[in-house]
């Protein structure tokens, strides 16, 4: 068997090589928790988190201990909206990016299109 990379040193390489992808994930990320997926989300912040500002300068700038913010981005994590708030300003700042929120409309109860519907982030 062929030894692989550990998958969070691709996403720091990736990171590395192309911010286009960090913003992808933090846009990701958003759009996952605004979408009721927050057990996800907080894994892809952690994965953003470890890629970029790292857990100690993340603590500095969020003024909340590197351990609280490592638990509350674990699968099981329960961030409060300011914990998470100050996490995603920190991670924006970092990227120099703002994020945009907007709402889509599905078909009808039931359809696709609205099961896939809700609000959608996007990052400027």
């Amino acid at each position: 068997m062929a030894l692989t990379r550990d998958f969070r040193e691709s996403i720091v390489a990736r990171v590395r090589q192309d911010p286009g992808f960090a913003k992808a994930l933090l846009d990701e990320a958003a759009t996952l928790f605004l979408n009721g997926e927050p057990e996800t989300a907080r894994l892809v912040l952690r994965d953003l988190v470890n890629a970029t500002v790292g857990f100690e300068k993340l603590a500095t700038v969020t003024r909340r201990p590197s351990k609280s913010l490592h638990r509350m981005l674990s699968r099981k994590g329960n961030p409060s909206m300011d914990n998470l708030a100050a996490m995603f300003d920190a991670l924006r700042q970092e990227l120099g990016v703002g994020i945009e929120v907007g709402c889509v409309r599905g078909r009808g109860r039931g359809s696709a299109a609205a099961a896939a519907s809700g609000a959608a982030g996007r990052l400027y």
